[in-house]
């Protein structure tokens, strides 16, 4: 696959997930995060699992010849989206969705950071410009304020952590095993059942509740889960952990163009600055090191 292809695919994921960030509010309104994640994961889990099957199939690999350090290195995953999903759910339940698409964006910061912690990984020099551009377009998208910073922006920024984390695993281990979807499918699936068993101990799941946010749990758990993650796993087999997460970023300008063609929202003035240093950070860090790298074969 081609990086441009893979940046696509990653862009395609930013606008699904964009639109997911709505649709997950709604849902609070139903039940709680617990239950609402858990449906949604396992829905994605299932509905992956004949891919995923394929997949090993046609890798002709088999989950038993996976190796104990593979195993743990995908516990490391599996907790780190479970950890940021639910910490974000949560979150969402009490501040509001342009503080919570602001925040979560500081996972772009974060992957570098955790990179270099990990593996001693040193990004291209232009993600130091392209990561801080990224963020100050989230915020000017956003309206260039922030509304009374409560317990549930600091949910969302603690998510943002594992966020981080999650984007820094599925590279690395996308890249190592060549099963993205599988890792995919084991990730929703464990998650999900994770979710499920806490909901029971800390919620009450009511069929009737989880009935009434049938829409919500459709969307994000076929669209927002199972195809925008999965998408996002093949891309970073050929797309660094640093240079995603920018191009991820996008996720909040998608956000307000879906509120602008669902909710009748519109941007205000500096919104559309905020969408151009976005693009512009983006186009940035994809083109300078691809120019680079062509000079360099060209000499």
């Amino acid at each position: 696959m081609s990086r441009p292809f893979a940046v696509l695919l990653l862009l395609i994921a930013t606008a699904i997930w964009g639109l997911a960030f709505v649709a997950q509010k709604a849902a609070m309104a139903h039940m709680g995060p617990l239950t609402f994640s858990g449906t949604r994961f396992l829905l994605g889990g299932v509905a992956l699992l004949p891919f995923a099957l394929v997949e090993l199939r046609r890798k002709a690999v088999r989950p038993s010849q996976f190796s104990p350090r593979l195993w743990l290195q995908i516990a490391v995953l599996c907790t780190a989206f479970f950890a940021g999903s639910i910490l974000q759910q949560y979150g969402l339940a009490q501040t509001s969705v342009t503080n919570s698409g602001f925040l979560t964006a500081l996972y772009v910061l974060f992957v570098p950071l955790i990179a270099f912690a990990v593996i001693r990984a040193k990004p291209h020099p232009i993600i130091y410009l392209g990561a801080p551009l990224a963020l100050v377009g989230i915020f000017y998208l956003n309206g260039g304020r922030l509304e009374a910073f409560n317990f549930g922006d600091m949910l969302v920024v603690t998510s943002a952590l594992f966020w981080g984390g999650h984007v820094f695993m599925l590279g690395l281990l996308s890249r190592q095993t060549g099963l993205p979807v599988v890792l995919s499918a084991i990730t929703f699936i464990s998650v999900g059942l994770v979710c499920l068993v806490l909901a029971f101990g800390f919620e009450v799941p009511d069929v009737a509740d989880i009935a009434a946010g049938w829409v919500q749990i459709l969307y994000v758990g076929l669209m927002s889960t199972a195809l925008a993650f999965t998408l996002q796993a093949i891309a970073q087999q050929h797309v660094p952990a640093a240079n995603a997460a920018i191009v991820l970023s996008a996720e909040s300008l998608f956000a307000a163009l879906g509120g602008a063609l669902l909710l009748g929202e519109r941007l205000p003035a500096v919104g559309y600055a905020g969408a151009a240093l976005i693009f512009f950070a983006i186009i940035l860090v994809e083109a300078v090191p691809a120019l680079r790298q062509r000079r360099g074969a060209a000499a």
